[in-house]
C-alpha cells in the first residue's frame, strides 16, 4: 500500500474548465508560431523554425503562469542560454561527453542567470544530440528560430491569459495595497526568505505562498470561532448624533456614557462616519484663544468626523476582523447591513470572545 500511494498522482484534481484553458491557450500560442514559420517560408526565410522542447514551455506558460519558472526571463534567457552552452560544448567537446556536459553546463548557467526554465535542459539535449543544425547556424541559432519563437509564445501566454482570468507575466508589487490579505503577520521579503530557506524558490512564487498562508489564516479563524460573526458579539445598543450636531453635545454625550466614540448617521440610519475622543482634544485646547471659540461654536460633527470607510459587514466573520483591529490598530468598527449602522465592535467585544471558554480550556 506504501509504494501504491507513492505512485499514485501527485496532483490534485484540476478544477473546472482549467485543463481545456490551458490546452487551447497552448493549441494557439504553437499554431501561431507554425503559421509565422510557415510565412517564413513563404518569403524564402527558412531560419526560423520550431523545435520540440517549445511545447514544454507551451505547458509552463498556459497551466502554471504563475510560477516563477514560467516567467519571461526564465522562458526566454532559459532557452537562449541552454542552447548556447550546448552548442560551445559541441564545439569544443565532441563524442558522447557532450550530451551530458551540455545538459549540466546549461542547468548551471541557467540557475546563474536566474533563468532556470525546464525546457532549457531539453533544448541542450536536442543541441547535443543533433548538433548539424545547430552548428550550421552558429550562435545565431539560439536567437533564431528558438529565442524568437520563445518570445512569440510569451507574447500569446501574456495575451491568453490575461484574457482568461490569469495574471501573466507575474510580479509582485513593489509596495503591497493597503487592502492586502494578512498572512500570518509575515512581510514580502519575510516569505521570500522562507521559501529561499527551505529552497523553494523554484517550485512556488512568493505571491502563490502568500495567498496560501492568507487562506489557511482566514480558514483557521473561522473554525476557532465556530463560524461566529460582527452581528454575533457587537453592541447593538449605540449612542449616535447626526451630521450637524454641534461639537458641544457630542462632547456632552461621551462624557456622559463614558464612551470613546460617537457613530454619526442621517437620518435614515446610515453611516456617515465615526467621532472619537481623540478628534475633539483640539477643539477643547482651542478653547483659550478667542476666534477658536467663535469656530468651535459653528463647528459640527460632521467637520471633525472620521470617515466610514472602515465600517464591515455584519456578516463578516470574526477571525477576518481580528487581522484588521490588530494591523490597522483600530479600537472602534462598526457594523453595517448595507450602508445602515446595525451595530460597534470594540477590542472589549473582540477580549470577551477570546475568554470565552478560557477556564475550560485551563482545566484540560
Amino acid at each position: 500500500m506504501r509504494i501504491r500511494h507513492h505512485l499514485e498522482p501527485a496532483l490534485p484534481r484540476f478544477h473546472g474548465g482549467e485543463p481545456l484553458r490551458a490546452g487551447l491557450g497552448a493549441l494557439i500560442g504553437i499554431s501561431v508560431c507554425v503559421g509565422l514559420a510557415y510565412l517564413g517560408a513563404l518569403f524564402g526565410q527558412t531560419s526560423f523554425y520550431l523545435v520540440a522542447p517549445l511545447g514544454a514551455t507551451a505547458v509552463l506558460l498556459f497551466c502554471v503562469p504563475n510560477s516563477p519558472l514560467a516567467q519571461p526571463w526564465s522562458a526566454v534567457m532559459g532557452n537562449i542560454s541552454a542552447a548556447l552552452v550546448a552548442l560551445i560544448t559541441v564545439w569544443y567537446i565532441p563524442g558522447a561527453w557532450s550530451v551530458g556536459i551540455a545538459v549540466g553546463g546549461a542547468i548551471t548557467v541557467m540557475m546563474f542567470l536566474r533563468a532556470l526554465h525546464p525546457p532549457g535542459g531539453a533544448v541542450a539535449l536536442l543541441t547535443a544530440l543533433n548538433p548539424e543544425v545547430a552548428l550550421a547556424a552558429g550562435p545565431w541559432f539560439a536567437l533564431v528560430p528558438l529565442g524568437l519563437a520563445t518570445v512569440v509564445l510569451v507574447l500569446c501566454a501574456t495575451v491568453y491569459n490575461r484574457l482568461t482570468g490569469r495574471k501573466y507575466p507575474f510580479r509582485l508589487p513593489k509596495e503591497e495595497p493597503d487592502d492586502a490579505p494578512p498572512r500570518l503577520g509575515l512581510s514580502t521579503d519575510k516569505i521570500s526568505e522562507l521559501l529561499e530557506r527551505y529552497n523553494q524558490t523554484t517550485n512556488l512564487g512568493v505571491a502563490d505562498l502568500g495567498r496560501l498562508l492568507a487562506a489557511a489564516e482566514a480558514e483557521a479563524a473561522q473554525h476557532r470561532f465556530d463560524g461566529t460573526t460582527c452581528a454575533d458579539i457587537m453592541t447593538s445598543d449605540l449612542i449616535t448624533v447626526c451630521p450637524k450636531t454641534s461639537l458641544k453635545e457630542a462632547a456632552r454625550l461621551l462624557r456622559k456614557h463614558r464612551i470613546k466614540s460617537l457613530p454619526v448617521v442621517d437620518a435614515g440610519d446610515s453611516l456617515r462616519g465615526v467621532i472619537f475622543q481623540a478628534d475633539l482634544l483640539d477643539v477643547i485646547f482651542a478653547q483659550g484663544r478667542p476666534l477658536a471659540r467663535k469656530q468651535q461654536a459653528r463647528q459640527t460633527a460632521e467637520d471633525v468626523m472620521h470617515s466610514a470607510n472602515r465600517a464591515v459587514p455584519h456578516d463578516l466573520p470574526v477571525g477576518v476582523l481580528l487581522n484588521r483591529l490588530a494591523e490597522q490598530g483600530s479600537d472602534v468598527i462598526p457594523v453595517v447591513r448595507g450602508t445602515q449602522l446595525v451595530g460597534i465592535l470594540t477590542r472589549t467585544d473582540i477580549m470577551r470572545l477570546l475568554l470565552q471558554g478560557a477556564d475550560e480550556r485551563a482545566v484540560a
